[in-house]
């Protein structure tokens, strides 16, 4: 098995190039774009918002991940690292997953999950850390909604000059989203990202001429309930409806789509 540490970044210049470059002398740290992947809790999410494990299909495609990442490295080196837990059950089933990123020019840095608090999220930001004082890190992008670990740390990488953006979904991200020095790109806007539309339910995306929402379960299910109707969710009141959902703590809803739509508020979702 490889060193867990990720390799050393990818050189983005062509070695039919004559010249030397400044970043290239001795003593000169060079430019880097770098992006750092958690899996646990990108996973952790995708299941939440599909409301069941994520099939194949419904995972992201890491070679269009990569392609945007390098649309915007201009002549920056560049390094993709995945972060990931590996439980002993599943180290078999991994195995082609891993060297299908590293396939890709992905590092992967693989932590085994034997407790609890085995994490990846320290390891993530010492290597951000790592390359910070080993290059001139330009852009920073972290595919991962835990602000709690994130926030803090990314606001003072922009304050230091580097361009920070969050890839995650705007359901969980909110720390990026209303940060004022920390960019958001929700993973389903990466071109060719997923394969099939997630069915999220994101009303500030929605087309000019409006879309359709489809139905969770037949209307005739409703047949089948021994509870009583939710009265305030009867006729066309909107305010009705939205103190209904209100009451119940729902969660605010992103942006409109076909297909699945998020797990309820409070039900049980599907864990990675």
């Amino acid at each position: 098995m490889d060193s867990p540490r990720p390799h050393e970044p990818v050189r983005r210049d062509s070695p039919e190039r004559p010249h030397e470059r400044a970043a290239d002398r001795p003593g000169e740290r060079r430019d880097l774009d770098l992006l750092v992947w958690d899996a646990p809790n990108i996973d952790m999410t995708l299941s939440s918002i599909l409301g069941s494990r994520p099939a194949s299909s419904d995972r992201p495609r890491f070679d269009a991940i990569a392609r945007w990442f390098l649309s915007e490295a201009a002549d920056h080196e560049v390094e993709g690292c995945v972060f990931t837990n590996v439980h002993p059950t599943s180290a078999v089933s991994l195995r082609g997953w891993i060297e299908a990123l590293r396939s890709f020019g992905y590092s992967v840095f693989a932590r085994p999950k034997v407790h609890p608090e085995d994490d990846v999220d320290d390891a993530m930001l010492q290597h951000i850390a790592s390359r910070q004082a080993s290059h001139r890190l330009r852009r920073l992008v972290v595919a991962s909604g835990d602000g709690r670990n994130f926030l803090t740390p990314l606001e003072e990488l922009h304050r230091a000059g580097v361009r920070v953006v969050v890839l995650s979904f705007a359901e969980v991200a909110g720390y990026a989203q209303e940060s004022p020095l920390i960019e958001f790109v929700d993973l389903e806007d990466v071109p060719g990202a997923f394969q099939v539309s997630l069915g999220r339910t994101r009303l500030t995306a929605l087309p000019p001429d409006g879309g359709w929402f489809r139905p969770t379960r037949p209307m005739r299910a409703l047949l089948d309930d021994s509870g009583p109707l939710d009265h305030s969710l009867r006729g066309n009141d909107p305010g009705a409806q939205a103190g209904a959902e209100e009451s119940a703590h729902a969660p605010p809803p992103e942006v409109g789509d076909l297909g699945r739509v998020p797990v309820a508020h409070g039900q049980r979702a599907g864990t990675a």
